[in-house]
Order: C-alpha cells, then sequence, then structure tokens
C-alpha cells in the first residue's frame, strides 16, 4: 500500500492558505460536536522518524479546546508497562466520551521496531498484528472513532532532515540512533511498514498517507481528513448503526448447564480443616514460584447472590504472599469508566507479572446484570461473548494463568443465606433490596448464565463450577483447581 501509494498534489500557495483557515474552523466545529454527542476519538500519529508528526500535531491542535483532548506521546514503553500485557498501555490510554486522544506513536511503532531489530520472531510478530486488528475493531464497535495516519517522506529528504537537526546543538537531541537505523536501512523498513500496514488497514480503521515535505501541507490533510471522518462518525451514531456480530473462533469446551449440576457435595470439619491447611501451605509455596518466573495469576469470580464468594476468596488469598496480591471487588461502574470502552476499567486491574488479581464480579457483568438490567443493547451484550474471548486470549498470549469459578447454589439455599442475613444484625449489611430483585429473576439469571458459561469456555481460559451449597466442599475445590492450574503453566514454563 505504501509503495504504492500516489500523492495528490500539493495545492498553489494561495488555495492551500485558504482552505486551511477554513479546515482549522470547522475541526473546531467538530470538536464540540464530538462532546455534544459524546464521541469518543483516538487519532494515532505514526510515520518515518523526522517526518515532523510533533510539528503537525502541534499546529492541527492549536485551535482546539485543551480542555476537551490530551495528546499521548508514546514511544518507549516504562519498566512497569513491560510487565503487563502488550496492548496495556494503549487500551488505559484510550479517550472518555466526547473528548480526542492524540497518540504521538503507536502500537505500530512497537511492533514493527521489534520486528525489525530481531526482539520478536515472525509468529509473535503475527500474533501482535492479530490482537490490534481485534482492538482497534473493538473500538469502532464500541462506538469509538480511530483515525491513524502515516506520515511519509523519502529516504533522501529523511537523511536531510536528520543532517539538519544533527548539526544545530539546540535539535541535535531530538536524533536518536533508531532514527539514524532507520535511514540508513530505509527499504528494509519500508517492506515491513507497507506489510504492516496493509496487514491493518481495515474497513473500520482504514490508514491515510501523509505527504510530509511541507508541515503547512501536511496539517491540512491531516485537518481535512479529521473533520471528514468525525462527519462520517457521527452520521453513524445518528442512524444508531449497529456493529456486526462476529462468530466465535475459538475452541470452546463442552459444560453442563447449572440445573444438570448436582449440588449434594459435602465435606465434614475434620476433612475441610486437614485439607485447608495442607493446599494453603502449597499454594503459597507456588506464590514464590510465579513471583521468580514472572508468570501472572488472573483468578475470576462470578456467582449467586449469598453463594459465598466472599468466604472462598478469603481463603485463598489467607495462602498468598499480601505483597503479590490484590483483590477487586467489581461495583457499578463510576463515572470515568461508564463512559469508555466497558472492558477499560478491567484493563487497568490487571496484575504486574509474577502477581496475581482476584476478581469478585467481572467483565461478565456486560452479559449478565447489564443484558438483563437493561444498561446496554442486545446488540452489545451479544457481541460481548467474542470480545470476552479475544480480552483473554490477549492474556493467555502474555502467559497469563486463568482461572474463571461460578460458584452455584440452589434456590433455597439462596433463601435461607438471604434470611439469616437479614435476621442477623453483623449481617444485615451484606442483603441488600437489589439482591430481593435479583432473585426473583433467578430463571432469567440462569438461562444468561447457562449462555455466558457455554459461549465462553475456552481452552485458555475454562470455567470451573464451585458446587457451593456446602461452602467448606466449595473452599478446598476451589484450592485445588487454583494449585492445579499453577502446577500445569509451571510445568509447561
Amino acid at each position: 500500500m505504501l509503495k504504492e501509494w500516489v500523492k495528490e498534489d500539493r495545492p498553489l500557495d494561495e488555495e492551500l492558505s485558504a482552505r486551511l483557515e477554513t479546515a482549522r474552523a470547522e475541526l473546531a466545529k467538530r470538536q464540540m460536536a464530538i462532546k455534544d454527542k459524546k464521541l469518543p476519538v483516538l487519532v494515532v500519529l505514526d510515520g518515518w522518524g523526522a517526518a515532523g508528526k510533533g510539528s503537525v500535531l502541534g499546529r492541527v491542535i492549536k485551535n482546539l479546546d485543551p480542555r476537551f483532548f490530551k495528546c499521548e506521546t508514546l514511544t518507549q514503553a516504562t519498566s512497569e508497562e513491560t510487565r503487563r500485557p502488550f496492548l496495556y498501555r494503549y487500551f488505559v490510554r484510550i479517550p472518555q466520551e466526547g473528548k480526542i486522544s492524540f497518540f504521538d506513536g503507536s502500537w505500530m511503532g512497537e511492533v514493527t521496531g521489534a520486528y525489525l531489530h530481531g526482539k520478536i520472531k515472525k509468529k509473535e510478530y503475527k500474533s501482535h498484528l492479530t490482537s490490534i486488528k481485534r482492538f482497534e475493531r473493538q473500538l469502532n464497535d464500541n462506538g469509538y472513532l480511530v483515525v491513524k495516519f502515516f506520515f511519509h517522506i523519502d529516504e533522501n529528504e529523511q537523511k536531510k532532515r536528520l543532517d539538519a537537526l544533527s548539526d544545530d546543538p539546540n535539535t541535535k537531541w531530538r536524533v536518536t540512533s533508531k532514527d539514524k537505523w532507520q535511514n540508513k536501512h530505509y527499504e528494509k523498513c519500508m517492506d515491513v511498514y507497507d506489510s504492516y500496514i496493509e496487514a491493518t488497514n481495515q474497513f473500520v480503521c482504514p490508514w491515510y498517507f501523509i505527504d510530509s515535505t511541507s508541515k503547512k501541507w501536511a496539517e491540512l490533510q491531516m485537518t481535512e481528513i479529521l473533520v471528514a471522518s468525525i462527519d462520517t462518525a457521527l452520521a453513524g451514531a445518528d442512524a444508531k448503526q449497529k456493529a456486526p456480530l462476529l462468530q466465535n473462533t475459538f475452541p470452546l469446551k463442552s459444560i453442563p448447564k447449572l440445573a444438570e449440576i448436582p449440588l449434594d457435595k459435602t465435606l465434614t470439619e475434620e476433612e475441610y480443616r486437614t485439607e485447608l491447611d495442607r493446599l494453603q501451605k502449597r499454594l503459597g509455596e507456588l506464590h514464590n514460584e510465579l513471583y521468580h518466573k514472572k508468570i501472572p495469576v488472573i483468578i475470576a469470580y462470578e456467582g449467586w447472590d449469598a453463594a459465598g464468594k466472599g468466604g472462598n476468596i478469603k481463603r485463598i488469598a489467607a495462602a498468598l504472599d499480601p505483597r503479590g496480591y490484590e483483590v477487586h471487588p467489581i461495583a457499578s461502574p463510576e463515572p470515568a469508566e461508564k463512559s469508555r470502552h466497558y472492558l477499560w476499567r478491567f484493563w487497568n486491574r490487571l496484575p504486574k507479572d509474577g502477581h496475581i488479581a482476584i476478581f469478585d464480579r467481572t467483565w461478565y457483568g456486560r452479559v449478565m446484570v447489564e443484558r438483563l438490567e437493561g444498561f446496554c443493547s442486545e446488540n452489545d451484550w451479544q457481541r460481548a461473548y467474542n470480545e470476552i474471548n479475544e480480552f483473554e486470549k490477549e492474556l493467555a498470549d502474555w502467559n497469563a494463568v486463568i482461572i474463571k469459578f461460578w460458584v452455584q447454589i440452589d434456590k433455597d439455599t439462596q433463601l435461607a443465606r438471604f434470611t439469616d442475613r437479614q435476621n442477623t444484625p453483623e449481617k444485615q449489611w451484606k442483603i441488600t433490596d437489589e439482591d430481593w430483585r435479583n432473585r426473583e429473576k433467578w430463571d432469567l439469571y440462569e438461562e444468561a448464565v447457562d449462555e455466558m458459561l457455554a459461549k465462553t469456555n475456552t481452552k485458555f481460559a475454562p470455567w470451573h463450577v464451585l458446587e457451593s451449597n456446602d461452602k467448606k466442599y466449595a473452599r478446598i475445590k476451589a484450592l485445588k483447581v487454583v494449585i492445579k492450574a499453577i502446577e500445569k503453566k509451571l510445568a509447561e514454563d
């Protein structure tokens, strides 16, 4: 694509100045339209070193209201960011609805740079391309406008600019060894950039090439494309276009429906105490190995109200080094969370490698409470099964251990526990009117859970049902599942 690109003829100065004045004013108007329509916009700037991305960006934002945009320079990942999944540092920076984020540098530069310098092999490179396409498509499907620019100059122009910057003591610092290497290996870089752009040029997130031989001309191209892209996105939002439902491409494991699972399994107090002590000691030993080998673990809990999630989590956490884990109780999203992609708040809570994150309620709220309470559209929750599988695949590719629990009880057991909570003063904080309302929708929730388990029980992130009519049995089973999953990962590693 890049190699075959034919540049548009640069207009004469008088026409260029007139068009630029109009385009600047139009972009400022669109910024207010974005705010009013709550459209989140992500603008990505990539390209050759010394192509002028920063300078042009500075010109473009000059006429915008600084309260409603943010510029992010994304070149080298920090040491903290390298301990998270590949897309982490980009996902956590996506804009809120009604605002624009400009990324100076992006996942393109990270992936192509790593591939060109031999830091990743072809297999990992292709895997990253798949992740990037999913990421961009997910943003689009969830109402984001993503506009990607590649700033282009030829080899001679790049060398000329790098030499000029190097000769000036005030700008010498701007020329990096990466820029020099890129110019020296221009054709090699061109091949990789061209294939990358072709692979990631999706209909929903296309690439736009900017002729960067002139700053003023580059600014006009970028501004006019932004205005046109925003208009298209706003028209689509007004028409309430639905994102397509994609077919699941991940291997699924069969799993019984909740009604088919017997709940008569129990443990005596003596059996429980003996096993609890043994298993907690073993889990503590494994936690040290996880930290040493930098393997992250994500434990996700879903289940019926009063099923015993809290007590289950407590027994697992008691075995762990408190410096190496965190429990995340997930409630209704805060305003800043609600105004972004629904997975954003979970990306922000992912552990560092070698650490453990335990989620009390999870991203599966999208296909349960949000589905049944009407907090999202049918298209949103139907689409979420595939999006969640993609999210968990990212975690698996990061080498994380993913353990998902559904804590199961029957309706009579829930009623008995609700009644006990309501009649016991020190437990009354655990029971709410919402719990009683949810109970009235038991059959609807059971249907939703059965569908959730069937559509997201992947080989890389399987579900485990904890039979919790007897809490002691469920706690021991959970410890055994966690230990087995960690031992398996350590053996593979």
